[in-house]
């Protein structure tokens, strides 16, 4: 099945992606700044300086203050979106698997974007990052963006590096914009040395952590003595499962949620839970739109 059908897409033409910050585009588009610049959107006055342009006086003022004033414009810039996708084999874990979700994530708000004047930058990342598509603009990079996603496959060898892939992420030269990171967060070095690695581009990037776990992982139908194997790095471990682990494993679940949630909190990035369990349509149309990415 496509990652998207096309009652989906009809669904979502009339969204668009919404940012609280001034970002810097680099070239006009439709999308309104708070900088002030040459467009036809009158956006308020100040008094006239020595040098400034004259074409922009304003002389019914003029006439009435006999003072000079100049008319300032609301700049109209494009916005940037950057989606970093986890490609690590642990994604591949659930029923519905976690990279089949997020990568229906990624191309709905990948949609979203090239519907309208924005420009949009896809990657994945396992032991490090890796390009998928972009820079990209317009409706006719749709087919490229969904075709991209659909034959992107998970790395099934080494192991996850959040903070790799997230410092090349840093390190490349790249416009600041809306950024989606979309993860299970899963890596024995943690997630906080990676995240900062996120914020290195600045209060102009607008950073959303989109948390994704199956069913399997909130509430695992386990019971009995098991052998549970990491599929990543082959680590075993042997358990009985009884209700008291399962409660404990919930807490211990609840707690790592909570503790990117909260660091997310302290530094102005965005935390959404995405489980699989939610309907992939319900979390764009609704989750999202609520969280304040979309309207």
């Amino acid at each position: 099945m496509p990652l998207l059908d096309e009652e989906f897409v009809a669904k979502i033409k009339g969204l668009e992606l919404v940012s609280r910050k001034i970002i810097a585009g680099q070239r006009k588009g439709e999308r309104r700044s708070k900088r002030r610049g040459q467009s036809t959107e009158f956006a308020d006055y100040r008094p006239y300086v020595a040098g400034d342009d004259l074409r922009f006086l304003d002389w019914n003022i003029y006439g009435r203050l006999d003072r000079l004033f100049l008319k300032l414009f609301e700049e109209e810039e494009d916005l940037w979106l950057h989606i970093l996708i986890d490609r690590s084999r642990s994604m591949r874990f659930g029923e519905p698997d976690k990279f089949l979700y997020a990568r229906r994530v990624a191309a709905a708000l990948g949609t979203i974007a090239l519907q309208g004047t924005d420009r949009v930058r896809v990657a994945s990342f396992a032991g490090g990052l890796r390009p998928v598509i972009g820079p990209a603009s317009g409706r006719r990079q749709i087919p490229r963006l969904l075709d991209a996603l659909e034959r992107l496959e998970t790395d099934d060898e080494g192991t996850t590096d959040l903070a790799r892939s997230c410092r090349e992420f840093a390190m490349a030269r790249r416009p600041s914009g809306i950024v989606v990171f979309i993860s299970d967060f899963f890596d024995r070095c943690g997630f906080e040395g990676a995240l900062r690695y996120l914020l290195s581009g600045g209060s102009r990037s607008e950073i959303y952590l989109l948390h994704v776990l199956a069913s399997e992982e909130t509430d695992p139908p386990l019971s009995g003595d098991l052998k549970l194997l990491d599929c990543e790095d082959g680590l075993d471990a042997d358990v009985s499962m009884s209700p008291a682990l399962l409660g404990a494993y919930r807490r211990k679940l609840e707690a790592f949620r909570g503790e990117i949630r909260d660091f997310a909190a302290r530094r102005g990035m965005h935390y959404a839970f995405a489980p699989t369990a939610v309907p992939f349509d319900l979390l764009i149309l609704d989750h999202l739109r609520r969280r304040g990415l979309l309207r």
